[in-house]
């Protein structure tokens, strides 16, 4: 099995087409052929099925199409990283955030990253957490901040807590239903219909998790939206949803209610696989990150930065805040 091979098996996979294939990898198209059935042989099975001119993975293909991802992409890795080693006047680190920190201290960092290493190129992933982590998982990012939760210890990843931040009530201001509360206790959204982020959201988990050991299951006026589009439905008055403190800050629409004690919060950590060293960028991107932590005189109201820990083995997800 050869890297070429595997190349010309994910353009054929991607594209469900071998002329397109050969076209987008800058090979004769029986070439391509001739290697995927070369690949085939070794390995004992058809990787894909050609029935009436129609392209798609065989089950022997659908094992194979993760692997060879994971593969390409450690290459592409080693091959940056050895770039790299001139002195980052080139190369490329791939992050990801949550939203409520890409407009806020992702954003800054970005611009610090971006004033001291030029030549580097910058690709950002906004997303939820759990998205993150199957991105980082399967070579995707390099570094992203996730959600940690240190009661699960099994993962592909290491991380690093740096920051925690608290979670609120969104209510609409225009006809708010928490207008007379100045905290609400859990339990309460059992009154209230919720607007519900999509699945890939730690939100909607903690959400339900909260609702449940309440004893109560929630009742969605909306499910399946990004941040801003809850935000957006919740202005609209459709219901309240569970979000970090930090993206109320520019939406005067929006009111944010504590919930009562102990509350909700999460530590955002700093991720990347355990099985891939950092690229020299990544690292250097790591270093600019915790760099501003520290220098930075304030941060996002809701959010608190942690002492240094040394980088762990946990499992991304949420966990009540403790009291005090």
């Amino acid at each position: 099995m050869t890297l070429q091979q595997l190349l010309y098996f994910l353009a054929v996979a991607d594209t469900r087409h071998f002329t397109r294939a050969a076209e987008l990898v800058h090979v004769a198209q029986p070439s391509l052929s001739k290697q995927i059935r070369v690949l085939e042989r070794e390995l004992g099975a058809e990787l894909f099925t050609r029935a009436r001119g129609n392209i798609a993975l065989s089950p022997a293909g659908e094992a194979l199409l993760p692997v060879a991802r994971r593969i390409m992409s450690d290459v592409d890795t080693a091959r940056l990283e050895v770039q790299e080693l001139a002195g980052l006047r080139r190369g490329r680190v791939r992050v990801g955030a949550p939203p409520s920190l890409c407009g806020s201290v992702f954003a800054d960092v970005l611009a610090r990253f971006h004033r001291r290493y030029p030549g580097i190129q910058l690709l950002v992933t906004e997303g939820g957490s759990r998205d993150l982590v199957r991105e980082l998982v399967r070579g995707a990012l390099d570094l992203a901040l996730v959600i940690e939760s240190p009661a699960d210890a099994d993962s592909a990843l290491t991380t690093t807590p740096i920051l925690r931040e608290s979670l609120v009530v969104a209510s609409p201001v225009a006809a708010d239903p928490l207008a007379d509360r100045t905290e609400l206790p859990i339990g309460e959204l059992r009154h209230h219909p919720v607007v519900m982020f999509r699945e890939g959201y730690d939100l909607r988990e903690v959400t339900l998790a909260a609702c449940h050991r309440a004893g109560f299951q929630p009742r969605f006026a909306v499910e399946g939206g990004e941040m801003d589009a809850v935000l957006r439905f919740v202005e609209a008055g459709l219901g309240v949803a569970i979000v970090p403190s930090t993206v109320l800050a520019a939406r005067p629409l929006l009111r944010a209610t504590p919930l009562a004690r102990p509350g909700l919060s999460r530590t955002i950590a700093l991720a990347h696989r355990t099985d891939a060293a950092p690229t020299a960028a990544a690292r250097a991107f790591q270093d600019t990150l915790l760099s501003h932590l520290a220098d930075a005189d304030t941060l996002p109201r809701g959010v608190r930065r942690l002492p240094a820990a040394r980088p762990q083995a946990s499992k991304p997800g949420y966990a009540p805040r403790s009291p005090g």
